[in-house]
């Protein structure tokens, strides 16, 4: 009998700590559908090229059409970040034609696939798309005001230079660590002629070093990026 009564007694007081567990776990789930956040989202460079981030790209274009009756028109997906909540939420940075012009928008996607679930959370319009690519400086060719001028960092052609540039800078080093590119800071871009220069600060990575590196780099019309000058970049706090 006092075995039983132990065995009874262990059992109701294992009770409200299963509960508790139960109660813990239930309120997980439901801050992460409500909050729709369980980690910042990670960028994803693999996922911006692939044919899934390609048809939610699409995905998120045809819903804005609908709910906005708008006629934009899906061109390609210039970055993608993944979210982790309850299910993956997909944070894209999209291109668009609008009335003939080119325009960059951000678009959050959710996504549950084990109920088969899609929805588009949020769609706005970020800005103007740069002119900068391969059709554009063999059509508009001579129609450029001289002078640089500001491009966004994140378009996929100044993201190309700066790869180029990074990739020309560990050819030419004796460094044993590898570059890596951690931001692009800032970007201007000029025609000149028949080929686009591009002015880049970026900061880099070496080991356990960082530092910031400006870079020009030219692209022809062919698209070949050639790395014109580099040199570091010091703050001009930390000179005095």
């Amino acid at each position: 009998m006092r075995v039983a009564a132990t065995r009874l007694a262990a059992a109701a007081a294992t009770r409200p700590l299963l509960l508790l567990l139960l109660l813990g776990s239930a309120s997980l789930a439901i801050g992460a559908m409500a909050g729709h956040a369980l980690g910042g989202a990670r960028e994803s460079p693999a996922a911006a090229n692939s044919a899934e981030t390609d048809g939610l790209a699409r995905f998120a274009v045809d819903e804005h059409n609908k709910r906005q009756n708008a006629l934009l028109e899906f061109v390609r997906v210039v970055e993608a970040k993944e979210q982790v909540v309850a299910g993956t939420l997909h944070h894209l940075t999209l291109e668009a034609i609008e009335a003939g012009s080119k325009k960059v928008y951000e678009a959050k996607v959710w996504v549950k696939p084990w109920l088969d679930f899609k929805e588009l959370q949020e769609f706005r319009h970020k800005g103007d798309a740069t002119t900068f690519t391969n059709a554009d400086l063999g059509a508009k060719k001579g129609g450029h005001e001289p002078g640089w001028r500001d491009v966004p960092v994140h378009d996929p052609v100044v993201k190309d230079a700066a790869n180029h540039a990074v990739k020309s800078i560990q050819e030419r080093s004796n460094s044993l660590f590898p570059y890596e590119l951690l931001e692009i800071i800032r970007a201007k871009a000029e025609v000149v002629e028949d080929f686009a220069k591009f002015d880049i600060l970026m900061k880099l990575k070496r080991g356990n070093k960082e530092e910031k590196m400006k870079a020009e780099v030219h692209k022809n019309l062919e698209g070949a990026f050639v790395l014109n000058q580099m040199q570091p970049e010091h703050d001009e706090s930390s000179s005095h």
